[in-house]
């Protein structure tokens, strides 16, 4: 009788799932388990709101596959070293995964297929988390893409994949000896004692967030994705994403009957430039480690602790950027057009390294994402692939009074300002009265001051010359 083992990593559901199905058709025993990774676990870039969301994740998946009558084994430890045991002692004829393309998971994989090859296992690893990966899509040259328009056509011109079918239902149990672990009961189990709110987790969460979003949010998305008041405005289903309680296939088979226009075309967009930031990753590694561009690591950063510390914590004296900043560290996540204003703000208004923000954001986000988190980051300092300009400098005043023009978002979370009209709410220090009253901080940089620090700094950077303040 044929056994093999599907190993979850970034694909916690059980409907179109690529490896799974595979692994489910292909045998007559299948395994599934998940291996808390260690060295994951105690990464510097892993926060508490992201282990909450996997561990909530992990129990809907443990739940869905049961009701198939499927046992999810879990493990602790090296997952070659784990994988290798339990390949014995279900005698496995072979070990299913979906690909990850994060560097960490590059390595760990080859690792992974090196000792069960020795064991005498085969493993196999199947595309899954995106339309296109690494070298699919490629200039006129064979080259990678690394300018987002171009890339975006080549990959619209691509067929699209369907979704896989559901798995059935095992067609023999696992043996009862073959020992699991329990799952936590807490995230502070592992390590992670998560003080921000829960968000939705699960495979049926996931489908539930992107009925919603086809209904009520899509149509409007052009518009209404740059409006952080607007609970409509954005699908929040990026944690999904991120885990895989959803595939992309499923999203993308749906747009084709939704009335939307504008705003379906404009989020299809959106989901095409989270496959083109995993291809850089992909194809350009030291992204991971320092700027695309390498030309920007001789960038001098001059922007002190104190400063980044105000940042973190939302005290920067510019509304529309602490208010963004608490609801990150209250929720756990961020609107996209608010990450790129605090992302632009610290490295050009405070001349902070986007490397200190990237990981920051990849300690508090529940959607924290390598190659998306990487792309965002170097897109608004300026350093990266398809970057904005470095000259590109968000006003942080004036963005505030664009997409919050009332002040509801910064009023929600900023509540020393919650009696400041809305002529006053992004400005509150042109009335020193009541700033002063309201207990708020005053602007800790000058905008039009930093500005012109920050081109210098890059002019400095790009001509090779040392300094730049």
């Amino acid at each position: 009788m044929k056994t093999i083992i599907h190993w979850f990593r970034r694909d916690l559901r059980v409907s179109d799932n690529t490896a799974l199905h595979e692994a489910w058709e292909r045998s007559e025993t299948l395994v599934p388990v998940f291996i808390w990774d260690d060295a994951i676990l105690r990464s510097p870039d892993v926060g508490p709101a992201r282990v909450a969301f996997l561990l909530r994740s992990l129990e809907a998946l443990s739940k869905n596959l049961e009701s198939l009558g499927h046992r999810l084994i879990v493990r602790r430890g090296e997952p070659a070293e784990q994988l290798v045991l339990l390949a014995r002692q279900v005698v496995a004829s072979g070990v299913f995964t979906n690909r990850d393309y994060e560097p960490y998971a590059v390595r760990r994989d080859r690792k992974v297929a090196e000792a069960l090859y020795a064991a005498g296992v085969p493993f196999e690893s199947f595309k899954d988390s995106v339309v296109a990966e690494g070298r699919e899509v490629l200039t006129g040259a064979k080259q990678p893409y690394t300018v987002f328009t171009p890339y975006s056509k080549a990959w619209r011109s691509r067929p699209m994949p369907v979704p896989i079918p559901r798995i059935g239902a095992a067609k023999r149990p696992i043996p009862t000896a073959i020992e699991s672990l329990s799952l936590p009961s807490d995230p502070s189990d592992l390590g992670h004692v998560v003080s921000q709110d829960l968000f939705p987790a699960g495979e049926h969460a996931a489908q539930q967030a992107l009925k919603a979003f086809l209904v009520d949010g899509v149509a409007g998305y052009d518009t209404g994705r740059n409006i952080p008041s607007l609970p409509s405005g954005t699908s929040r289903l990026s944690p999904h994403l991120r885990f895989g309680t959803v595939n992309i296939r499923t999203i993308l088979s749906k747009l084709p009957s939704v009335a939307g226009g504008a705003g379906v075309r404009t989020w299809e967009t959106e989901l095409i430039w989270r496959e083109f930031y995993i291809q850089i990753l992909a194809n350009f590694p030291h992204v991971a480690e320092g700027c695309f561009r390498p030309e920007y690591d001789r960038l001098e950063w001059s922007g002190t602790d104190e400063q980044f510390q105000a940042w973190c914590t939302g005290h920067t004296g510019f509304p529309i950027v602490d208010a963004a900043m608490r609801c990150l560290n209250a929720t756990g996540w961020m609107h996209n057009r608010l990450r790129m204003i605090v992302s632009m703000f610290l490295t050009k208004d405070l001349l902070i390294s986007w490397q200190r923000g990237e990981r920051y954001f990849m300690r508090q986000l529940v959607d924290g994402d390598l190659a998306a988190n990487n792309g965002g980051w170097q897109w608004s300092a300026g350093t990266g692939t398809d970057a904005a300009p470095y000259f590109r400098i968000f006003n942080p005043v004036s963005q505030g009074e664009k997409f919050d023009p009332a002040g509801s978002f910064v009023r929600q979370w900023v509540p020393e300002l919650r009696d400041v009209p809305a002529d006053r709410v992004h400005r509150p220090w042109e009335n020193p009265l009541l700033l002063g009253r309201s207990g708020y901080p005053a602007p800790i940089v000058d905008h039009a001051h930093q500005r012109e620090r920050c081109l210098a700094m890059f002019k400095a950077a790009r001509s090779g010359m040392a300094g730049g303040s």
